[in-house]
């Protein structure tokens, strides 16, 4: 028996996201929006027995065992911290939390619940030309994985806001093409290259601050473009230009993997590789291997079932193939709330959501300063009244 479903959030991944769940078999149980109209409307449209907009209400439905947290950043720490006590397993939209402190209780909560499911949606590692990918450049096609010299990507599509003034407006609140896209690409870069990001540097700009359905007193502050570069531990360079200015809902992303061999590059949905004419001797298996042009590694065939116009094409994908991963989880398993791990061994796990969330921080610092910042992960959380307990201790060393 595959676990019931209950949804939090009603926008364009909840309407995507549902179809797909009911496709691979899994019981949509019930739906939780901000206002109960909203929560109304979205359960007549994907017809789903129960609404509410009580965070409670869902996660203490004995029907529900799995949640999928597809609402505003400001609610995904929240709600998942709360959903593990309580003994629900969860996949987390990005990005986790809305800041460091945030993603390390959701951390803390999943290290105390080892049993229980705890993903973050980075739907990028399921999408099969990155899978292969990964594969490639582990099995050595570009030389030693920690030789990699660069990562180059580039994202361009549509705007990230809509026709109301909501957060994906407010740069503070989790909007934005850094926290939206380029949360997916510090994880994507991590995933393939095994390395981990040490020092960031980056430019964020708001160009467009309103719109003609976004004006008057309102400001949008989330920036629609920003170019960062990543020094990985490995000795590993990425540089990304994020870029929403592109007319209505299109969506171009290439993502190069170069070493001093070759490349391999992501087009869409589709691998490519070349490598670089060897100088001097040719290896038995250098000459099965195309030098002059770029090779066809894989091609993505597979059409969408349930496409949106607002949600890119290899996100949706690839979160089709991350509940595919689910199913398989949980099916070999008799009890409902038991699960192998294999199958979503790939997933983003709390961890890598609070490394994303600490290189962005270090990123947004960058852009203020102007300079190269150092990655601080946090361990402890930090402290909500630092002046009130430097005043505690000096108390209490008085009195000693």
């Amino acid at each position: 028996m595959l676990p019931g479903i209950g949804v939090f959030g009603t926008g364009a991944i909840a309407k995507v996201l549902v179809p797909f769940l009911r496709e691979k078999g899994f019981p949509v149980e019930a739906i939780w929006g901000v206002t109960l109209q909203e929560a109304e409307v979205a359960a007549k449209e994907l017809k789903i027995p129960f609404f509410t907009n009580k965070i409670d209400d869902v996660l203490l439905k004995k029907n529900v065992s799995l949640v999928f947290i597809v609402c505003a950043p400001n609610l995904h720490a929240q709600i998942s911290v709360k959903a593990l006590g309580i003994g629900k397993h969860v996949v987390c939209d990005k990005p986790a939390g809305l800041c460091q402190a945030e993603a390390l209780k959701m951390v803390r909560a999943a290290q105390y619940y080892p049993t229980l499911i705890s993903i973050v949606n980075h739907s990028l590692r399921f999408l099969p030309a990155f899978s292969h990918m990964k594969k490639c450049i582990h099995e050595g096609y570009l030389g030693n994985p920690d030789e990699l010299t660069l990562v180059d990507v580039r994202v361009q599509m549509g705007p990230l806001i809509g026709d109301t003034y909501n957060w994906l407006c407010d740069d503070t609140m989790g909007g934005g093409t850094l926290t939206l896209v380029g949360s997916h690409v510090i994880d994507l870069v991590s995933y393939l290259s095994g390395q981990k990001v040490v020092k960031v540097h980056g430019v964020l700009r708001t160009f467009v601050e309103e719109t003609s359905k976004v004006n008057g007193i309102r400001k949008i502050t989330a920036p629609d473009f920003c170019t960062f570069q990543l020094q990985m531990d490995k000795g590993l360079l990425v540089t990304a230009t994020l870029n929403n200015h592109l007319p209505g809902p299109c969506f171009n992303q290439e993502i190069y993997v170069c070493s001093k061999k070759g490349y391999l590059v992501v087009k869409g949905g589709d691998l490519h590789g070349k490598l670089h004419k060897p100088n001097g001797k040719i290896t038995e298996d250098d000459g099965k291997r195309p030098h002059d042009k770029e090779e066809v590694i894989y091609v993505d065939v597979e059409d969408l079932s349930c496409a949106s116009s607002v949600v890119p094409k290899p996100y949706i994908k690839g979160l089709c193939k991350m509940i595919s991963a689910l199913k398989e989880a949980f099916l070999p398993v008799k009890e409902q709330m038991d699960w192998v791990k294999e199958p979503v061994k790939a997933a983003a796990t709390f961890e890598d959501g609070q490394r994303v969330q600490a290189t962005m921080e270090a990123l947004r610092q960058s852009n203020e300063d102007g300079c190269w910042t150092s990655v601080q992960l946090l361990t402890e959380p930090p402290d909500p009244n630092p002046a009130l307990s430097a005043a505690v201790r000096r108390t209490a060393i008085s009195l000693q």
